[in-house]
């Protein structure tokens, strides 16, 4: 284990650099173009933007939770760091590709490692028709958005939303309303992985609805299609006795 190489990246809070400081200090810090494993330091958010920055290079990323949250994170280990990555196991995730077309033809594309965030920008409620494989589903939803979860990201604003939590290895994804007035009991849908989701929204110079692919938003979307991206996969490391499948089964069990 002490071949592989790490590099540390870490968030800036405080807490985060100085736990960045003392592992270097104990293990050294690779060069980023040599990297066997990638130790992100921080909370969800900075596991995020490390996963998303490092996408095309398939380098499995180990988080260290030292932000409030950090379900994708490891408790912090100072001694145990070796040991620890070397015994984790590995999950591979793939993210899902957002294309939208804005209110002027222009086509903008974004990786989503969570979710897809539909949401409405102006006082009025958003109005969407909702088509899946090239079959329309719903003719009108008037919400204030619309959620489609990867597993990962189902445990996020997917759950804030009373979205279903899915086993991070079910082959599907959770579509969620947020906050429906029409259909008022459509709770959603649960969808099989390789679905081709098509969202038009309906009077977009008015119902302003804006587009979120995880942190990268693109204004004034006309329509949207979410798919399955096959193309990339994402390695997430986790120590063995609190993988990401027991704390998805543990989180749906807590009160």
């Amino acid at each position: 284990m002490s071949e592989k190489k790490i590099t540390f990246i870490s968030s800036e809070t405080k807490q985060a650099s100085d736990a960045r400081t003392k592992l270097v200090e104990l293990y050294g810090n690779s060069d980023l173009s040599k990297a066997d494993v990638i130790v992100a330091l921080g909370g969800d958010g900075l596991m995020l933007q490390v996963l998303h920055q490092f996408i095309e290079t398939e380098i499995p990323i180990y988080g260290i939770n030292c932000g409030s949250v950090g379900f994708l994170m490891n408790e912090l280990n100072y001694d145990e760091l070796l040991n620890k990555i070397k015994d984790s196991e590995i999950t591979t995730i793939n993210p899902l590709k957002m294309t939208v077309t804005d209110i002027n033809n222009d086509k903008h594309t974004e990786i989503a490692i969570n979710e897809v965030a539909l949401s409405r920008t102006t006082y009025q409620a958003a109005k969407l028709k909702i088509s899946i494989n090239n079959k329309v589903r719903l003719n009108e939803l008037i919400s204030d958005g619309l959620l489609i979860s990867t597993p990962a990201g189902s445990t996020a604003y997917n759950l804030s939303a009373d979205g279903p939590i899915l086993p991070i290895n079910a082959k599907l994804m959770a579509m969620t309303p947020t906050s429906p007035f029409r259909p008022r009991r459509w709770k959603g849908a649960l969808l099989d992985i390789n679905s081709i989701v098509e969202i038009e929204v309906l009077d977009p110079d008015f119902r302003k609805v804006n587009a979120t692919a995880d942190n990268h938003e693109i204004n004034n979307a006309k329509n949207i299609i979410i798919s399955n991206d096959e193309s990339k996969r994402l390695h997430i490391m986790f120590d063995s006795n609190h993988n990401l499948e027991e704390r998805i089964i543990r989180e749906q069990f807590m009160s």
